[in-house]
Order: structure tokens, then sequence, then C-alpha cells
């Protein structure tokens, strides 16, 4: 067992899943940062001054100024608003990850565009060659300028 689990340690794949298990801690500290101090402030202030932290009611049906001072009082509540938060958050984290995945994507594609063509596919036997060959040296057909397909 300790063999293996050597062998499951040295491999790449558990040092890059730490990597981004440490990377995605961080990135949703970043994000729940975001969402609680500049985006929640601003829909606060757009809804009329609605602070979603503070909306919960009370399931024994006592009322309360504050979430902190129901809870201080040990009363059961259902806090909604949190419930709200959270959700804005995991749309927020899916938004940036989208972005992220996105903007990647599209580095990847530019790059793959960027890339000069120096072969072609020789149509008689489909194996890659030099963009000046006449003859194909797998099968050594001649090739006609008209009929090679490049990649």
């Amino acid at each position: 067992m300790i063999k293996e689990f050597k062998e499951f340690i040295s491999r790449g794949n558990a040092m890059q899943l730490a990597v981004g298990v440490i990377i995605g801690g961080a990135f949703g500290a970043i994000v729940g940062s975001l969402v609680n101090d500049i985006i929640m402030p601003i829909l606060s202030l757009v809804t009329g001054g609605i602070d979603f932290s503070n909306l919960f009611f009370t399931l024994d049906g006592s009322t309360f100024d504050t979430l902190a001072a129901a809870q201080e009082a040990g009363v059961a509540v259902v806090a909604y608003g949190n419930f709200i938060n959270a959700i804005i958050s995991f749309i927020m984290i899916a938004f940036v990850v989208f972005l992220l995945v996105k903007g990647i994507n599209k580095l990847q594609r530019e790059e793959e565009e960027v890339k000069e063509v120096t072969t072609k596919t020789c149509p008689f036997c489909a194996s890659e060659i030099a963009l000046e060959a006449t003859r194909c040296p797998h099968c050594t057909s001649e090739l006609p300028e008209a009929e090679v397909v490049t990649e």
C-alpha cells in the first residue's frame, strides 16, 4: 500500500490536483470578497438598501432586527439571504471561470492559426511530406501540384 501511495504521489496528476485545489480556494475567497464587498453593496443600492445577508425568518415566529441578534438569542432561523448571497457567488465564480476558459481557448486558437504550414499530405498514401516535395518519400508517387492537399 505504501508503494502504491508513493506511485500515486509521484505522478504529476496528484500535484496538479493539489495546486488546483489550493488555487481554487484562493480564487473562491477573491470572488467571495468581490460579491460581498463590491457587488452586494451596489445591488443593495439599486434595490433600495436591501441587505441580503439580513434576510431571514425565525421558525418560532419571533422578530429580530438582524440575523446576528436572532442567532445570538439562540432562535432557529432560515437565513435565505445568505443563500441568495451563495447563489450570486456561484454565478459570479461560474462566469469568471467561463471568461477564463474562453480567453484561454481564444489564445490557443490564435497560436494554432499562427503556426506556419510546412507540410502537405500525399494524396496517394496520406503521409505527411515537405511542401517542396515533388515525389513522396514513403510511396514514391509523383506528386502533381493540383492533387496535393495542404493541411
